[in-house]
């Protein structure tokens, strides 16, 4: 039977449920006439929020060489990924080749910074696969500078980005001044656009306020002191 005061109409719909209710009754036989009654009530409340599965959602991306996971929005153009697609991310470094982790179903608290651009295509991993080499190439000079530069700090890796326009250098040590000396030496030296990237116990030292990663460079804006 129904609850009381529906089928009279007696009860306002609002005062039954705050959720959508979705009643079936199927298959109930009239004694009396023998017809078969078919009961189909479906009662929504204004309270309720349905979610629409058109709206764009964020998604977590995994990206660096030292690794980052980030909340990315998708680019406008961009094609929806899946989880474990390779895809071109826009990051505080410039684009790098990132990997889907899955996507996000819950708003951000603040705007994401990060988006990602497109589904990597084959040039793409052609790109990043020849600048990882030449980054294995590159680590014994870049060892060898540190030393001859007299900067205290121990290089673990390096990586540019996906456009060549930025060089990262990854180095065991907490943020300090020589962070700063190594990316200005670097830059002095000819070395185009570097970031040094501390990495401590935990992983990538974040300067303060900052939403991941962001380290000393040449183009400003280190957080540090110095």
């Amino acid at each position: 039977s129904l609850p009381s005061g529906i089928a009279s109409g007696r009860r306002p719909i609002s005062s039954i449920a705050r959720t959508a209710w979705d009643l079936s009754l199927a298959g109930k036989t009239s004694t009396s006439n023998h017809r078969i009654v078919v009961f189909r009530i479906v009662i929504s409340s204004p309270q309720v929020r349905m979610v629409d599965r058109t709206y764009p959602r964020d998604y977590l991306v995994r990206y660096g060489a030292v690794p980052e996971v980030a909340r990315c929005q998708l680019g406008p153009g961009a094609a929806v990924p899946s989880r474990g697609d390779r895809v071109v991310v826009e990051t505080h470094r410039g684009p790098q080749l990132g990997e889907v982790l899955g996507d996000v179903r819950t708003e951000a608290a603040h705007p994401t910074a990060f988006s990602i651009l497109r589904v990597a295509e084959p040039a793409d991993l052609e790109i990043a696969a020849k600048t990882t080499q030449s980054a294995a190439v590159e680590f014994d000079a870049w060892v060898a500078r540190v030393t001859e530069w007299q900067i205290d700090l121990q290089l673990i890796d390096l990586e540019r980005t996906l456009d060549g326009s930025k060089l990262i250098l990854y180095v065991l040590n907490e943020r300090g001044p020589e962070c700063t000396k190594l990316a200005i030496q670097a830059a002095a030296s000819g070395f185009g656009i570097i970031e040094v990237q501390p990495v401590g116990p935990e992983g990538l030292v974040s300067q303060p306020g900052a939403g991941g990663g962001g380290g000393c460079g040449t183009g400003g804006g280190c957080g540090c002191s110095h």
